[in-house]
């Protein structure tokens, strides 16, 4: 028959006697009661019967007196029941340790002999390579084999001191323990059920918003939706920005439910490390400002050949802290955004789209060459360069009249930007072609005045063409 529990605990098979609880034990006495006791054990004939009873006398937690009563009531009820529970507990927790080892083996075998592993991906840019998954991956498996291996043992050895019952009590106290940790775990997790619900809805709420702003921004960058004013190039940055924004609003309201946030502690660490990102991100801040704001004032886009600061070449990549230019001699440079904010940036493609880009050289040659002939031998230069158009024609100006020579500007409309070098070194080689063909020297003579009867300088005068006749003159 049980007993009842408000009883005062009766020993389990002479093994146990108590009276009271534990909150009766006087702490004061035991240093001296731990040397009596020795002193008892060592002077008695029996050791053994002294530990025990040593054993028995020592307090026993009221949860720990629970489980000891159960065990009575099972050793009343059957004396062989407390062995036979025992043992399955035992040979349980030895099969499931078994399985867990043999597949924990399998898992590790099977990474190990992987060529690869998944890379953690964000952004098509990967934050975790694949050799490091594969080492997380094994570690993860290795670390849960140890985990629930040690779990099980652990039981099994309950179930071991279980048998006798002289080791009864600390198999109470190992079971008593264990179901503490649990209710530990439990009521914790039953407790913050209410914020964990209320964090996934906002999470789930920013995360459907944030998806509607992008396919409205994505409408916008594909010109299927049209807003005046509004480029389809700031699509982007437009959308990154308020994408910030919702996700610093986001962290605002949900750092109330975090577990721990009300504490010192983490108030203290948050301030700390906002601090040193106030004092350490200053420049970064600073690239951050100036690629927004070389975006929105449209000063060039990727693939157009530009200049920046000495360095000339076509943007690959414009971020969110550095600038990115291949040179025509195939080298990668990195601006900050900041640099390219202060300095000025010369766009060669901006305009390719609508009359072209201007293809400029300048040549002087002496008073004695009609401007006729010069003009006509660079415009024939310029046709016959390879990326220099047809229309509009080529047209030449009298840039000055030095004392010596007269300067010469040969100009042609080209729609190639990127092949800039290549233009203006054929039309220099053309250059030099009609000039040596025509018996033309491209000199800048000097000369000293002296009026001794010599021959003039001045050359033979040629007609002026009509206005609407001459090819002088940009059409």
């Amino acid at each position: 028959m049980a007993e009842d529990s408000n009883t005062p605990e009766t020993p389990v098979d002479g093994a146990l006697e108590t009276t009271g609880t534990a909150s009766e034990v006087v702490a004061d006495n035991g240093v001296a009661n731990i040397g009596e006791t020795a002193q008892k054990i060592l002077t008695n004939d029996d050791p053994v019967a002294a530990l025990a009873e040593t054993v028995t006398a020592l307090p026993v937690p009221e949860d720990t007196i629970v489980i000891l009563q159960f065990f009575q009531q099972m050793d009343a009820a059957s004396p062989l029941a407390r062995l036979i529970t025992a043992a399955t507990i035992v040979g349980v927790s030895l099969l499931l340790m078994l399985i867990v080892r043999i597949i924990t083996r399998r898992r590790i075998a099977h990474l190990e002999k992987s060529a690869r592993v998944r890379p953690l991906r964000w952004q098509a840019q990967d934050l975790v390579s694949s050799e490091d998954m594969k080492q997380l991956w094994l570690n993860v498996w290795r670390w849960l084999g140890w985990t629930l291996s040690g779990v099980f043992l652990l039981v099994g050895v309950t179930g071991l001191l279980m048998v006798s019952n002289w080791t009864l009590r600390f198999a109470a106290r190992l079971i008593t323990l264990f179901v503490a940790a649990l209710d530990y775990v439990w009521s914790g997790f039953i407790g913050y059920l209410p914020n964990l619900i209320t964090i996934i809805v906002i999470v789930l709420v920013t995360r459907y918003v944030i998806r509607i702003i992008g396919l409205v921004f994505e409408g916008i960058k594909s010109r299927r939706i049209y807003l005046k004013n509004f480029y389809p190039e700031w699509a982007e940055t437009s959308f990154s920005l308020i994408k910030l924004m919702i996700y610093a609003l986001t962290a605002v309201i949900i750092f109330p439910y975090l577990p721990g946030s009300s504490s010192p502690a983490f108030q203290g660490i948050s301030i700390f490390v906002g601090v040193l990102v106030s004092l350490g991100s200053t420049t970064a801040v600073a690239n951050v400002i100036a690629g927004i704001v070389l975006t929105f004032t449209r000063a060039f886009a990727v693939g157009d050949q530009v200049e920046v600061g000495g360095t000339r070449g076509r943007v690959i990549e414009r971020s969110t802290f550095v600038t990115r230019i291949q040179t025509l001699k195939n080298v990668i440079v990195s601006i900050p955004n900041s640099m390219v904010l202060n300095n000025n940036i010369i766009n060669y493609s901006k305009n390719v789209g609508q009359a072209g880009l201007v293809v400029h050289s300048t040549i002087t040659i002496g008073y004695d060459v009609p401007w006729q002939t010069v003009s006509e031998l660079l415009i024939a230069a310029a046709s016959k360069t390879d990326g220099i158009v047809g229309q509009p024609e080529p047209f030449v100006l009298q840039t000055s009249l030095d004392d010596n020579y007269v300067s010469y500007e040969v100009n042609g409309w080209t729609r190639k930007p990127e092949e800039l070098p290549r233009i203006y070194s054929n039309l220099h080689a053309n250059i030099l072609d009609e000039f040596h063909g025509h018996k033309v020297e491209i000199t800048s003579p000097a000369f000293r005045a002296n009026r001794d009867a010599n021959a003039s300088t001045i050359p033979e005068v040629i007609p002026r063409p009509q206005a609407s006749e001459g090819g002088t003159s940009p059409s």
